[in-house]
């Protein structure tokens, strides 16, 4: 999650992200194309800008908003990707598509899930390379994480579940990168209220120390920031707290501007991309 960023694949809003019905994808408000687009295209001018190779998403379903969140349908291992199942039904034609991507990428298939099976990107975060964290909530079901479990043994890594409080709201999102990131290999930026104990306390005794965000940035998406190197990360603005938090814990942080892309759309910076290849 940390290692420096060199591939990433991101999908530019396009038509259908504009055209987005705010009730349909629970939007807070329809976007503005060309705004959008103005952010987007500086957002990922913040990755260039720390070397990363950017490859653009040209297989995405077109009528899928919510494409632009290129993290949720896989997850990519040292073998290959592992392709998703949506736990958002607007979603359900995005692995594939993405699947089709990475086949123009080179990328091989190691897996997919099947059937009844639901986990989003948001809700898998690695701890390690052979730990990896899965929040169990809205979007990450049971089934999903036993399949996730099957798919991942042979690469001799361990799951570890994440209960994520429920939500009164069945179309809200709330995924396990909604309350923390990791920034560094002992340093989580957190939202504590909404993580379960036991796992708290497991961070601690890998000996991860804590960046806290106030109540006041979680709807702002102070957790969700995105690494592209240790201690080195890109967050929305208008977090001042959490901001200077991060830097006063060693941090070198960089924002964007998310009003269309972010805000409007509930999806953060780790949200907007699929990390292909890190530096390890």
């Amino acid at each position: 999650m940390v290692a420096p960023l060199r591939r990433v694949l991101v999908k530019r809003p396009d038509e259908a992200f504009g055209a987005a019905d705010p009730e349909h994808w629970h939007y807070t408000a329809r976007p503005l194309l060309d705004a959008a687009r103005r952010e987007h295209d500086a957002f990922v001018e913040l990755l260039r800008e720390d070397g990363c190779e950017i490859i653009y998403h040209e297989s995405a379903p077109p009528d899928c908003a919510d494409a632009i969140f290129t993290h949720d349908p896989a997850i990519v291992t040292d073998a290959g990707a592992i392709m998703l199942g949506m736990g958002k039904p607007a979603r359900a034609d995005e692995p594939a598509a993405l699947a089709h991507m990475f086949s123009k990428m080179g990328v091989p298939i190691l897996d997919s899930l099947r059937g009844e099976a639901r986990a989003e990107g948001g809700d898998l975060l690695w701890l390690d390379p052979e730990t990896l964290a899965v929040g169990l909530g809205s979007r990450t079901n049971e089934a999903g994480l036993h399949q996730l479990e099957q798919a991942l043994e042979s690469l001799g890594v361990a799951l570890v579940p994440v209960p994520l409080p429920e939500l009164d709201d069945a179309l809200a999102c709330l995924h396990l990168m909604s309350c923390i990131s990791l920034v560094d290999d002992d340093l989580a930026v957190v939202f504590l209220p909404l993580l379960p104990g036991q796992f708290v306390r497991l961070l601690e005794q890998r000996g991860c120390h804590f960046v806290e965000v106030p109540e006041k940035e979680l709807a702002t998406m102070g957790p969700n920031v995105l690494a592209v190197g240790p201690r080195d990360c890109i967050m929305l603005q208008g977090n001042p707290i959490t901001q200077r938090r991060l830097r006063t814990a060693g941090c070198r942080v960089r924002t964007y501007a998310g009003d269309e892309i972010s805000l409007k759309a509930e999806g953060g910076a780790t949200c907007l991309t699929r990390p292909i290849l890190r530096e390890v």
